[in-house]
């Protein structure tokens, strides 16, 4: 039985994305190179990889096997390259980062600017999931660092604080809201929302209210903070944000916390095993906590 690397970065693909085409797609390879690989190995194996339905593929037991021992396998490799890059020139290394919405909205883009200028050979694959995917991509080594949460169960993953992040509520100031300290998530649900689209916000959000029988009215969903500053000051409605983020807003708008403790969150970088990361991570990683509480 022998298995190379393209094979199992092939089959990961496939399991990851559920479909032979989708698979072959993010490879950039044709179908029927793929199924060709997935058969050859099947047929080396003498077991089946993947269970075929309507909906995709997914792994049989030999399959889930496989997943385990090849993304060790592809990480030891990615963890060889990384330190051999540092003794080559001219080579090139990338580094895997999830991020939750409040992060990516506030903390990361400085830190990520001085850090990719300062390091013109290094690259980042940035990445938007909620807190929870995140866990799990870092446990199965689908990346090498993410920004969480602490609503999350970190689980196995080692983490470092490095900020504070308070959910706000922004109204106009006309709206009925703009006068108060602090308001109940509940009290959200009588109002029409104007929302960050595709974001992990979003889903955290929708979980929260499903949590009370209820969920949001969203009027439209915006992928740009300044068209929803827009839309709330023209009484459109209301929105969720980061604090950090609505204090970013070239609007004038009132800016009131949402009171419930979990509205109040505290993020962490996180990794597998910070002491097994390539190189450039590393680098990355102290660029992180420089400052950080």
């Amino acid at each position: 039985m022998r298995f190379d690397l393209t094979d199992i970065r092939v089959f990961l693909s496939v399991v990851e994305c559920g479909s032979l085409t989708q698979g072959a797609r993010s490879m950039h390879l044709a179908l029927a190179s793929v199924s060709e690989r997935i058969a050859g190995m099947e047929a080396a194996l003498g077991a089946a990889l993947l269970e075929r339905n309507r909906r995709g593929v997914r792994p049989t037991a030999a399959g889930e096997a496989l997943v385990r021992h090849g993304r060790s396998i592809v990480d030891q490799v990615e963890q060889m390259r990384g330190e051999l890059r540092t003794y080559a020139t001219g080579l090139k290394g990338r580094i895997r980062l999830l991020s939750n919405t409040a992060a990516m909205a506030a903390f990361l883009p400085p830190r990520l600017c001085r850090f990719l200028a300062a390091h013109p050979d290094l690259s980042i694959d940035l990445e938007e999931r909620p807190s929870l995917e995140s866990v799990q991509a870092l446990v199965d080594r689908r990346a090498d660092l993410g920004i969480l949460s602490d609503v999350t169960d970190f689980g196995p993953l080692q983490t470092h604080l490095i900020a504070s992040d308070q959910l706000v509520v922004i109204a106009s100031r006309s709206h009925r809201l703009a006068g108060h300290t602090s308001v109940a998530f509940a009290e959200l649900f009588a109002e029409p929302i104007v929302g960050m689209a595709d974001t992990a916000l979003t889903i955290h959000l929708a979980e929260r209210a499903a949590r009370l029988g209820r969920q949001l009215d969203y009027r439209i969903e915006l992928r740009n903070p300044e068209h929803i500053a827009m839309h709330v000051e023209a009484g459109v409605g209301v929105s969720i944000l980061s604090e950090v983020l609505a204090r970013t807003l070239r609007r004038d708008l009132a800016i009131v916390p949402l009171e419930e403790a979990w509205a109040r969150r505290q993020l962490y970088l996180c990794a597998r095993d910070f002491s097994a990361l390539t190189p450039h991570a590393h680098l990355l990683v102290q660029q992180m906590l420089e400052g950080t509480p």
